[in-house]
């Protein structure tokens, strides 16, 4: 748990950092995070109200936003792909799809026109 957080918490910290590369571990672990945090945003405060579970998740979705794509455009260019293939997201279904593979896929060993390979360049997390 300790790592997801680690990795949640460096994404944060790059909230709109467009430039470099995010490794597939760093991508997938803070998509864990979102996952567990919203699922509890809804369990714990649905007992509460749901009309309020609803509006903090709402609320979270859209504090999360710029986060969510920063570390997707990023994690396209760990690919060699351009971020503006992101705007493949808007494609129903199939966009999705697209990038949902490419974000399993392993990223370029060495450099590329978007910076040093972050498995080389790892930092303690």
């Amino acid at each position: 748990m300790e790592e997801i957080l680690s990795y949640y918490k460096k994404c944060l910290q790059n909230y709109a950092n467009f430039n470099g590369r995010a490794r597939r571990k760093e991508y997938w672990m803070f998509f864990l995070a979102n996952v567990i945090i919203g699922a509890a945003i809804s369990f714990i405060v649905g007992f509460v109200s749901d009309k309020f579970a609803t509006a903090l998740s709402s609320f979270y979705s859209l504090a999360i936003l710029i986060p969510s794509i920063a570390v997707g455009v990023r994690r396209l260019h760990d690919l060699g792909k351009s971020g503006k293939l992101y705007f493949l997201i808007f494609i129903p279904l199939v966009g999705a799809v697209i990038l949902l593979y490419w974000a399993a896929q392993p990223g370029q060993t060495g450099d590329n026109q978007y910076g040093s390979d972050p498995k080389e360049t790892l930092e303690v997390v």
